[in-house]
């Protein structure tokens, strides 16, 4: 054994002082730094980056066109955000469902295999609410759903399993139908609590009201996205021209359908604070604006034309008069 002394800097690694004595030399690294990730073997992530773009822009379209469909039911202002495409344990969850929870269940055909779209109770409870002539602005449900309201709020849950359909058409073929209702998370059971699934946080608000729609989809199912996307790629190289061009026109149909919001903006108009005091249920407010003014007609959040509006068979209408440039500005 050497009987060399030990110096303060030999004593300080042993006594795990040794990040701090490198930091303190100059050397770039400390526990500050360090990136440490929890991993878990036997339940590996298995959505990478470049499948969660592709994910998140599939759900993307998915929560658009929900939210045109809303709107037109509900006849009221509704935003609807994709929040995030995760993968869980089924048991991990049931866990995140309210008590009680608005589960539909929904069968996979030809595969055996069940998902399920949960409906939050601020939402279920607008929905209700709207569809039967109210505000939709009363306090969330704290109890299970009646018949009736499961029915009122299964016109959400067949219109989300639609779209889900439409989705992943072109990755996962799949048919979906609703065959179930749950209100307990501790009984809902359509996968082993420790199988993996794929869930998307949809955020529906309007006003003061929020909450989440959550879609599951069991991994089993969703395999061939996973793991054929190179041999999809290296199929569609090798395939001939007339293949490409059908595939070019399948994309073309699926991008023309593709549903897009409009909204038309009139031109800013000032008030004076005494006439806005003033303002009551039923009030007229003159603008000032001349019937002949431009519109700006928005698709989704873009300014794309202007137009003139009107009434056609005694509807609100636009009539589109020319495209908006985007080095045009806004009436």
């Amino acid at each position: 054994m050497s009987s060399e002394t030990l110096s303060q800097t030999d004593i300080d690694r042993l006594l795990g002082g040794g990040a701090r004595a490198s930091t303190a030399a100059g050397t770039p690294f400390s526990n500050a730094a360090l990136d440490v990730q929890v991993y878990d073997f036997r339940r590996p992530h298995r959505v990478s980056k470049e499948r969660l773009r592709t994910l998140e822009a599939m759900y993307e379209r998915l929560v658009k066109g929900l939210e045109a469909w809303l709107i037109s039911r509900v006849r009221g202002q509704i935003e609807v955000r994709l929040q995030s495409v995760e993968q869980f344990s089924f048991g991990e969850f049931t866990l995140s469902l309210p008590m009680p929870c608005s589960s539909y269940i929904f069968d996979i055909a030809g595969t055996g295999q069940k998902g399920v779209i949960d409906v939050g109770p601020e939402f279920s409870t607008y929905i209700i609410e709207r569809l039967f002539g109210g505000e939709g602005s009363g306090n969330p449900l704290t109890r299970a759903l009646t018949p009736i309201e499961r029915m009122a709020v299964r016109n959400v849950a067949d219109r989300v399993a639609s779209l889900l359909q439409e989705i992943w058409q072109d990755h996962v073929p799949m048919e979906l139908n609703i065959t179930g209702f749950e209100s307990s998370p501790e009984i809902l059971q359509v996968v082993n609590r420790e199988d993996p699934v794929l869930v998307a946080n949809v955020e529906f608000s309007t006003g003061s009201v929020s909450s989440l729609l959550l879609l599951c989809l069991p991994f089993s199912v969703l395999d061939k996205f996973f793991t054929s996307s190179g041999q999809q790629r290296l199929a569609l190289l090798a395939t001939n021209e007339q293949e490409r061009e059908q595939t070019r026109l399948r994309s073309e149909a699926a991008l023309r359908a593709t549903k897009v919001p409009l909204t038309a903006r009139l031109p800013d108009f000032q008030l004076s604070m005494r006439d806005l005091a003033q303002v009551s249920e039923g009030s007229i407010i003159p603008t000032g604006i001349p019937k002949d003014a431009r519109v700006i007609v928005r698709a989704g959040t873009q300014e794309r034309f202007i137009g003139h509006a009107g009434r056609v068979n005694g509807n609100l209408a636009v009539r589109i008069v020319d495209a908006l440039h985007s080095s045009a500005s806004t009436p």
